[in-house]
């Protein structure tokens, strides 16, 4: 049975709300975002399952489930990474970074969440609440003023959980979500990089150029 990593992502019109990930064969998907990892089983592995595994009707009910769950939070918000997987035997691991604001919060409130979920047997809540620090909360201001307030990236401020999301740790930066172009991605990446204090960024972004598919496809 191979695995796939899914991110939680917001809910966008033109762009996809959560993106294919790979979390176990290799990082990025969004992840986080809010990453989800998808048992997919052919036909043939599906037969053999163990007794009280799940279905693959049932399994993909979980998954679309526990992502609007995620995405519905309260305090999910920018500063924030959620991912998780589910087993055939129906256990669902909560994964991903919360800031040290309402992070532990969050992390109780989606564990609850998810455990509401029919089918679902078990919740392992590996979210990581992430260490309170001065520096790293300037940085987090910085970043979302300098990425949010570029003009080529300003109108994902407006959607009700911006789809970029920045994650920082002991001065590092993370950038996890959807962007609807590869230049929009490089400017996140670019933006982050000029702020003063921060040791690295790491551009986890996934990049869904509809515009350019449809181009493709027509050829």
């Amino acid at each position: 049975m191979s695995q796939e990593a899914h991110e939680v992502k917001p809910m966008k019109k033109s762009l996809l709300a959560v993106r294919a990930l790979p979390l176990i064969l290799s990082m990025t998907i969004l992840s986080m975002t809010i990453f989800s990892v998808a048992a997919l089983a052919s036909p043939a592995i599906q037969d053999n399952q163990p007794t009280g595994a799940l279905n693959q009707k049932s399994l993909d009910r979980i998954y679309k489930e526990v992502r609007h769950e995620l995405v519905m939070l309260p305090y999910y918000g920018v500063f924030d990474n959620l991912a998780y997987k589910v087993d055939p035997d129906g256990t669902v691991t909560l994964l991903g970074q919360v800031s040290p604001e309402r992070g532990s919060t969050l992390k109780s409130e989606a564990e609850k969440a998810v455990k509401r979920i029919e089918g679902v047997e078990k919740v392992v809540n590996n979210i990581e609440v992430l260490p309170a620090s001065f520096s790293d909360d300037r940085i987090r201001r910085a970043a979302y003023r300098a990425i949010y307030g570029d003009p080529a990236l300003n109108l994902y401020q407006l959607r009700a959980v911006p789809p970029i999301h920045i994650i920082v740790k002991n001065g590092n930066i993370t950038l996890e979500g959807v962007v609807a172009l590869q230049m929009d991605k490089q400017i996140a990446g670019m933006r982050a990089n000029a702020i003063p204090g921060v040791f690295s960024v790491t551009n986890n972004l996934v990049v869904e150029e509809p515009e350019k598919k449809k181009d493709e496809k027509k050829k």
